[in-house]
């Protein structure tokens, strides 16, 4: 179909819309809204998006290199500033607004700024689960660190004292909102770490993103990192996530849920006891019934019975070898005794008394020695003389040495 030739009376579509397109494009504005739509497929050369307030909507689209470069990333229900002029794809006759810049606008430029060091401190590892300290299961002295005013530090304190009435509190109380609420906390986590505490609660009650802010600060995060004590955390309500709780030790989802992650209750701790008794008696019973019958079956055994049945074949051994070396002994002795008869035959032949029957006598001086030879004795001296049957006494009236063997 051939263009149509324009008159005063009347436009052609194309002309119109260039007409449209032409004053458009001369419009540079700023615009603020909310991101309804948003797509950004790979290999798409721009970015499109809707932003809205509460009665209208608008179509955006931003070229890819130009997004990149802005350094956000957006998300339905990010607010933001866009700025740029109206566009008119004329062969859709579709209107769009093409953003040259984007920023977010008042809590979206808070949130752009906490995710950029969430990412910060993620990368440094101060993140890492495997770096955060256990809590304590029945920790003796905890550390509280919250506001002095408000609902909060009572329930905290009346959860504690329900569940766990012997552990002593140290608590310091500080502003939570504000420029200086950053660190006054850092002073009082200190505080609290210097007296000795075994964990420390760190948490304030619910409020807006720009209330929790000061939970979201660098100095705080490294300082919660830095403690060497367990740090729990319960700041808002369950949907709010700080930096503080990137970094703590355990995130509760509130300050009463914080009380409770670092105490037992004592209800449930005697129930505890009570079930580990019952279960350290039933084992023990059972471990005794067990032994007592591996006892009886042992005690029920022939060897333990009778005692003899261990050594049975020993002993039957031992009254065989007896009854052997008997018999040995026996035999020997019967050898023994002929040589002991021939041996105390000879003694008797040369037994003194048997020469004596003989014939014989043997003297002896006074001093009572055997004179061998005359030289032993002198005239006049005493003798006795032994004889068979007794002895005389006698003196010497004479000596007379004899030769050779006459008697």
């Amino acid at each position: 179909m051939a263009d149509e030739v324009a008159t005063p009376d009347h436009y052609s579509v194309s002309d119109a819309l260039l007409i449209a397109k032409t004053g458009l494009e001369s419009i540079r504005i700023k615009i603020i809204g909310e991101v309804s739509e948003l797509s950004d497929k790979r290999g798409y050369k721009a970015v499109y998006f809707t932003i809205k307030d509460a009665k209208s909507a608008l179509p955006c689209l931003m070229w890819k290199n130009k997004y990149d470069s802005a350094g956000i990333e957006l998300a339905v229900g990010s607010l933001v500033e866009v700025s740029g002029k109206f566009s008119l794809y004329a062969a859709k006759g579709r209107m769009n607004f093409d953003v040259d810049s984007i920023n977010l606008a008042g809590e979206g430029e808070l949130r752009m700024q906490v995710a950029k060091l969430a990412k910060k401190l993620e990368a440094e590892g101060l993140t890492d689960p495997s770096k955060k300290l256990p809590i304590p299961t029945m920790p003796a002295k905890i550390g509280l660190v919250t506001s002095p005013r408000g609902a909060v530090v009572h329930d905290v304190i009346r959860t504690l004292r329900r569940r766990m009435p012997f552990a002593n509190v140290v608590f310091a109380g500080v502003g939570v909102e504000g420029a200086n609420a950053p660190a006054d906390m850092i002073k009082a986590l200190d505080a609290v770490s210097s007296a000795g505490v075994d964990v420390i609660i760190l948490c304030r009650g619910g409020g807006s993103f720009e209330d929790l802010m000061p939970f979201n600060d660098e100095a705080l995060a490294l300082k919660i990192a830095e403690i060497q004590t367990p740090i729990v955390t319960g700041i808002g309500h369950e949907p709010d996530t700080t930096i503080a709780d990137l970094v703590s030790d355990f995130r509760a989802s509130t300050p009463t849920g914080a009380a409770e992650a670092v105490s037992i209750n004592a209800e449930e701790l005697i129930a505890n006891f009570a079930a580990h008794i019952e279960k350290a008696k039933t084992s023990i019973i059972g471990r005794v019934n067990a032994t007592s019958q591996m006892l009886n079956q042992i005690a029920s055994r022939p060897i333990f019975a009778d005692g003899t049945k261990l050594f049975e074949t020993e002993f039957q051994t031992l009254d065989y070898n007896q009854e052997k070396l008997q018999r040995m002994l026996g035999e020997l002795s019967k050898k023994y005794d002929n040589q002991i008869s021939l041996a105390a035959a000879k003694l008797q032949d040369k037994s003194p008394l048997v020469i004596l029957s003989r014939g014989y006598a043997a003297a002896k001086t006074s001093e009572g020695k055997i004179v061998k030879n005359i030289s032993q004795v002198s005239e006049g001296a005493k003798m006795s003389v032994r004889v068979s049957d007794g002895v005389i006494d006698t003196n010497v009236e004479r000596t007379q040495k004899l030769d050779g063997d006459s008697i």
